[in-house]
């Protein structure tokens, strides 16, 4: 008779929790492109470690890997996550595949600038154009994936950078695919929403009172915030993408937005119970 009260008193304290979940507000705030430059790599983590950053999804081939291997040791809380590449989208700073994959890649041997194409000079330089093998993909982002674990083997999901992901069903397929064998999340999942941020034309103030608007709109369910964090240095203003140079100045906005004090106040105030990716994820 004892251990059936106690049953029963663990289930109504498991609807309990249940239903208040279900007024909850989660959120996952991204901090993407980790490894593409030295100075994404000090943001990303001051965005987690100073401001309300809760996930990092970091980029393999590129030149500032092992330093984020070594970052991500050092902050061993931080959750991270693989951001699968298959684009090389900058004019000064340009990466390769891992594989010797020959249908994704341009004349030179670089990614291809863009998946869907572009304007102005790189016009055809884009994945969708060339004539890509899925089997080139699928080697290319296996290989991404276990160097990926080989040095951060905390590493819980998977994640789309510039949209690689989605370019064909049969890659979504093969992503999911992938995920399932390497027992680590995809980020695509049905009852996640995305927090709206700002809008670029607006100065840094602007920004702040438009995301903290979008932030007193939110609703009960999960959400994910997805933006770039860097530092405006002199590194990052050498990249060029159809001719902005400006990339420095947009990506220390973002860092600044993170870890803003209002921005922060903002989300204790509305209850947003920030969480990383895998939280997220098990949330019923």
């Amino acid at each position: 008779m004892q251990y059936l009260l106690i049953a029963v008193l663990l289930l109504i304290v498991s609807v309990q929790t249940d239903a208040q979940n279900e007024n909850n507000i989660y959120l996952t705030v991204r901090a993407d492109d980790m490894a593409s430059f030295h100075d994404a790599n000090e943001a990303c983590i001051k965005a987690c470690k100073e401001g309300i950053g809760r996930s990092v999804e970091v980029m393999v081939p590129c030149a500032w890997f092992p330093e984020a291997v070594k970052m991500l040791k050092d902050n061993h809380s931080i959750d991270a996550g693989i951001h699968l590449v298959l684009t090389s989208e900058w004019e000064g700073i340009k990466w390769r595949p891992l594989t010797n994959a020959p249908s994704l890649v341009d004349k030179d041997g670089y990614f291809f600038q863009q998946i869907w194409g572009g304007k102005d000079t790189y016009a055809n330089n884009y994945l969708l154009k060339a004539d890509w093998k899925i089997e080139d993909i699928e080697k290319e982002l296996r290989a991404q994936i276990e160097l990926a674990m080989k040095y951060i083997p905390r590493l819980s999901h998977l994640t789309a950078h510039m949209g690689c992901t989605h370019m064909d069903p049969k890659v979504s397929q093969l992503v999911e695919k992938l995920a399932r064998e390497y027992k680590i999340y995809s980020e695509n999942y049905p009852d996640i929403k995305y927090l709206k941020g700002w809008d670029n034309n607006k100065t840094l103030n602007e920004k702040i009172d438009q995301f903290i608007s979008n932030i007193n709109n939110l609703t009960p369910g999960k959400y994910v915030f997805i933006e770039h964090p860097g530092l405006n240095n002199s590194e990052m203003n050498s990249a060029i993408f159809d001719k902005n140079n400006t990339l420095g100045f947009d990506r220390q906005t973002v860092t600044d937005i993170y870890t803003n004090e209002r921005v922060i106040k903002a989300l204790r105030d509305k209850g947003v119970k920030l969480v990383s990716f895998p939280e997220l994820v098990k949330i019923k």
